[in-house]
């Protein structure tokens, strides 16, 4: 472990300390080292969009609305290499709450989340994105195919 030394003014110290209990940290290290693997991801999400990523779109829209049940369908299938599993909830009457995991090219998966939240209708659309490192390729046994592990970076 490095160990460095950072300075805030009084309020700002108090301000964290209160986010530090909130979210239930140990201590403050823990909690700068999750805001620096998140600010790191971000910044390695924007620059890397050929690499590889894990993601969560979710997004709430009304399914009265005009065909728009039909066009989040149908955009949805001609992305289906990329969704590894979705979760659709009845908020009320006329809310629905999707959350779409996604695996793949960063890139695909950004248009893919564009595209949808794009659509007139959706509401509340947000990506949470997380880049992958390949981890090692391999295959299994004497007759597997040959595939790469992914890990999230950092």
């Amino acid at each position: 472990m490095e160990r460095f030394t950072i300075s805030l003014d009084e309020t700002l110290a108090a301000e964290f300390d209160a986010l530090v209990a909130e979210r239930g940290y140990q201590n403050r290290s823990e909690a700068v080292r999750d805001l620096i693997r998140a600010a790191i991801g971000a910044a390695r999400a924007r620059e890397e969009a050929a690499g590889q990523c894990v993601a969560n779109l979710s997004y709430v829209y009304n399914h009265h609305e005009r065909t728009l049940a039909e066009r989040l369908t149908e955009i949805s299938h001609e992305h289906h290499d990329l969704t590894v599993a979705a979760l659709h909830t009845h908020l009320d009457h006329e809310h629905c709450l999707e959350s779409v995991v996604l695996r793949g090219p960063t890139g695909a998966v950004r248009r893919f989340a564009d595209s949808l939240t794009a659509e007139r209708g959706v509401r509340h659309g947000q990506l949470n994105l997380i880049p992958l490192q390949a981890e090692h390729h391999h295959a299994h046994g004497a007759h597997g195919e040959p595939h790469v592990h992914y890990k999230p970076s950092l």
